[in-house]
């Protein structure tokens, strides 16, 4: 039987303060993108997001050239999900004796990296996503 060689690897990010819809508008910017591409594109929106995922990007980067020592050039962001976590919730007194419930949401961040230098298993090259202003 034939071993089949890792293309794919992940890093996970866990009970992130972050509300899972804010973080999805992120992550559906940079999923099928390059590794270079998306750390620029991390770098340089505004969002609050930006950061754990930018955090996550490079960790999976750091795994993928411990691991399989592959080159951060050939980098493919394949895999970039969001799950919602557990709520931290707190409560805040008001006037008159009374308490207002706070919601903090939480969120699971989970980015895949694949090396194109290596070929599936079906012999094909993974490719990259377009850009949208080239169509």
């Amino acid at each position: 039987m034939r071993k089949k060689k890792k293309t794919e690897v992940y890093a996970l990010g866990r009970h992130i303060s972050l509300s899972a819809d804010k973080a999805r508008r992120v992550i559906d910017q940079i999923r099928g993108r390059s590794y270079e591409e998306t750390l620029m594109i991390l770098e340089l929106m505004p969002y609050r997001a930006c950061y754990p995922i930018f955090k996550l990007v490079y960790s999976a980067a750091a795994n993928a050239s411990y691991n399989m020592g592959s080159n951060e050039a050939n980098l493919v962001i394949s895999k970039a999900e969001v799950n919602e976590g557990t709520t931290v919730k707190k409560f805040k007194p008001r006037a008159r004796g009374r308490s207002y419930p706070i919601k903090r949401p939480t969120c699971h961040i989970t980015i895949g990296v694949k090396d194109i230098s290596l070929h599936d298993e079906y012999g094909q090259i993974f490719s990259l996503k377009k850009p949208r202003w080239k169509n």
